[in-house]
């Protein structure tokens, strides 16, 4: 497994991650045997959030690391927080009880990183500056991201806070390529021109910003992937897959790594086979012909 920089930080994180979200739905047999499948992967980062499974998923994986053979010295835990029913919120009080919830489902003394999960419409940047610098002294969390955020609610954090935006996870696949195709379409008057993310693509790379693309597999209809509703971009998939031993699921995953952001790419399945097949695709490099080609492929124009 390749390893990479989480933005200006030093750790050395896969560039395949583990999500997490669905873990509340294993028991803890079956879940131990997703922690060994990642592990062997070659997997060491695993992401959270506080809401996941009503925090059942948090508590599953501290039961299962418990069973398994790995070791909390070898591997980083990522969590998020601000979240709330009908609400955002990145109040002082509620991002730190948050971490204090998590650390306790996960049962470990810190997080190697903490997103804030959806931007708080109502955020105070001051609040959150403190709350970081009170978590870091206290060596609860050692870096700190955040979750589809834009460029400038990025720069009204980093006005107050003294760390580091390490990540910003944002939704990322063949067939959810809009921070793509707004950087392809510039001075067009075509649909795709339209820019819903404020250049997060380029403003992530000038900053030494890890992007960390979730659901790299969805679609509009689900799981594109060997899905009769997307034939053209399987097909292709299929057909330059064969070139490097890898199937769709692979491929799918090569194509995001594939871009020169350097992205870690967050898994969303909780199938110990699937994820070894997702984790082959680090260190396969498809070529610029064959990106292009997946790319319009899913239906994407290229002007």
């Amino acid at each position: 497994m390749k390893t990479i920089k989480l933005g200006k930080s030093q750790l050395d994180v896969s560039e395949v991650a583990l999500g997490c979200m669905r873990m509340n739905a294993l028991d803890v047999k079956e879940a131990t045997a997703v922690l060994e499948s990642a592990n062997d992967s070659g997997i060491n980062f695993y992401d959270h959030a506080d809401i996941y499974g009503k925090g059942e998923s948090e508590e599953r994986f501290a039961a299962a690391l418990k069973q398994s053979s790995l070791k909390r010295e070898n591997f980083l835990i990522q969590s998020k927080a601000g979240i709330r029913f009908g609400k955002y919120d990145f109040s002082k009080e509620h991002l730190t009880s948050s971490v204090e919830g998590i650390l306790k489902r996960l049962e470990t003394d810190y997080l190697d990183v903490l997103l804030l999960h959806r931007p708080d419409a109502l955020v105070e940047p001051e609040e959150v500056a403190e709350v970081f610098t009170s978590l870091q002294k206290a060596g609860k969390v050692k870096h700190f991201g955040v979750s589809n955020h834009s460029p400038y609610q990025i720069q009204l954090l980093e006005k107050y806070i003294e760390q580091d935006i390490v990540a910003n996870q944002l939704q990322l696949s063949v067939t959810h390529t809009g921070m793509i195709d707004a950087g392809i379409h510039v001075n067009t008057k075509d649909a795709n021109s339209i820019d819903h993310d404020r250049a997060i693509l380029d403003y992530c790379r000038l900053n030494d910003i890890t992007i960390q693309p979730w659901s790299p597999v969805q679609g509009e209809n689900g799981v594109f992937l060997n899905n009769p509703d997307y034939p053209k971009v399987n097909e292709v998939l299929s057909k330059v897959g064969e070139n490097y031993g890898m199937n769709n699921e692979a491929t799918a995953i090569a194509w995001l790594l594939r871009h020169p952001a350097k992205m870690q790419v967050i898994l969303g399945t909780m199938n110990p086979e699937r994820i070894q097949t997702y984790a082959s695709a680090s260190g396969k490099v498809i070529s610029r012909d064959e990106w292009y080609e997946i790319y319009r492929a899913a239906g994407n124009i290229v002007p």
